[in-house]
């Protein structure tokens, strides 16, 4: 027989050489568990295992959303979804930069700050220096031809010039009766206050949607009214609400009855301000109260 079919057999031989595999308990040396067991199918054991082991963990990482958490994959719908979250957080931040914008003006409102237009002296200085006749005033070709075509658009524009018009026209008077106390920057008083008997209807002065329909220490029942175009009218010291916060009104809809509530009032009267954008308005321009 060759030496390498000595090697041969001699390999078989360990391979197929049964062992036992014994359990003990350790105090008593009891027999728990024991197996019978060769070379070979220890190989085969660990091979099979190993082959499923590797089998499972593929289909875990390419048919469950598990492979998402592997470090360097990104899928197509990951990507999708990380840029819808970034869209949002992005619209969410410019909604809470307007939200933000808006409750300022309303605090304004309620506190009575008015906006101030700040300016440099020395440029003012400057610009009285400025001889007219250094200025060149013609106006450019493109100038000239831009003015045209606004003309012609404007010329089929007139609803829209009319809507225009009407922006700051005359409102539907709140209440009707004697002014007591009237528009006054020099004294911080942006309002005009109305004397009426109590519990008189207070009405809306235009179309708009309550913003505000509160009580606070100072003016009692306060009702902020938004019309649109950055125009809100407020009616303080009421004696009570008839609308709520969220609510749509139309002009002359009563909204409010008068009282004297709050501790800046002195008797029965409307306190009435209107504000467009920040600034107060001299509401005597644009309503009659008598």
């Amino acid at each position: 027989m060759s030496a390498k079919k000595k090697k041969s057999k001699r390999l078989t031989k360990k391979l197929l050489n049964k062992y036992r595999l014994v359990i003990l308990n350790e105090d008593t040396f009891e027999e728990q568990i024991s197996f019978k067991l060769n070379r070979l199918n220890v190989f085969v054991i660990v091979t099979l295992s190993t082959i499923l082991l590797i089998a499972f963990t593929t289909f875990f990482i390419a048919f469950t959303p598990l492979r998402e958490y592997i470090p360097g994959y990104s899928s197509t719908e990951l990507n999708m979804r990380a840029a819808l979250i970034d869209h949002k957080t992005d619209s969410l931040q410019q909604a809470m930069r307007v939200n933000n914008q808006y409750y300022d003006a309303i605090r304004k409102v309620l506190n009575g700050e008015v906006s101030v237009i700040e300016f440099d002296p020395k440029e003012t200085v400057n610009t009285i220096k400025t001889k007219p006749d250094s200025i060149d005033l013609d106006p450019s070709e493109e100038d000239l031809r831009l003015r045209e075509e606004v003309e012609e658009e404007d010329r089929y524009s007139l609803f829209e010039s009319a809507k225009s018009e009407l922006k700051f026209g005359s409102f539907f008077p709140p209440v009707q009766g004697s002014i007591t106390d009237g528009y006054d920057s020099t004294r911080k008083h942006y309002a005009v206050d109305i004397a009426v008997a109590k519990n008189t209807p207070i009405k809306a002065i235009a179309d708009g949607t309550i913003i505000f329909a509160e009580w606070t220490a100072e003016t009692g029942y306060v009702m902020i009214i938004d019309h649109g175009n950055n125009l809100l009218s407020v009616y303080k010291h009421n004696s009570s609400l008839s609308k709520q916060q969220g609510d749509t009104v139309k002009t002359g809809e009563v909204v409010a009855t008068a009282g004297s509530t709050g501790e800046l009032s002195t008797g029965p009267h409307l306190h009435f301000e209107l504000w467009n954008g920040g600034y107060s308005l001299n509401p005597t321009n644009f309503i009659d109260f008598e």
